[in-house]
């Protein structure tokens, strides 16, 4: 049990570092010609970076929930045996 919970607290952290590594491209260079230009990212301005931690803060959740369903079934199991 305290191995899960340790390698749990380190892949927890592990992923609060992931957004400091990525870095946004470069500017485009040429702002004229087709498309609108400006100083946009090249992938527009897609805002996905709350729907990640929202799919895994739910699959976090859903983990937890059959995590204890399964626990609770055990001790349940463990209970008729004796």
């Amino acid at each position: 049990m305290k191995k899960i919970v340790l390698i749990l607290i380190v892949a927890f952290l592990v992923s609060l570092n992931l957004g400091v590594i990525a870095q946004p491209p470069p500017p485009p260079s040429d702002p004229g010609g087709f498309g609108g230009g400006g100083n946009l990212p090249v992938g527009g301005s897609a805002p996905i970076g709350n729907g990640i931690i929202f799919l895994i803060g739910f699959a976090g959740l859903y983990g937890g929930k059959k995590i204890f369903k399964a626990r609770r079934e055990f001790d349940k199991f463990d209970k008729e045996e004796e």
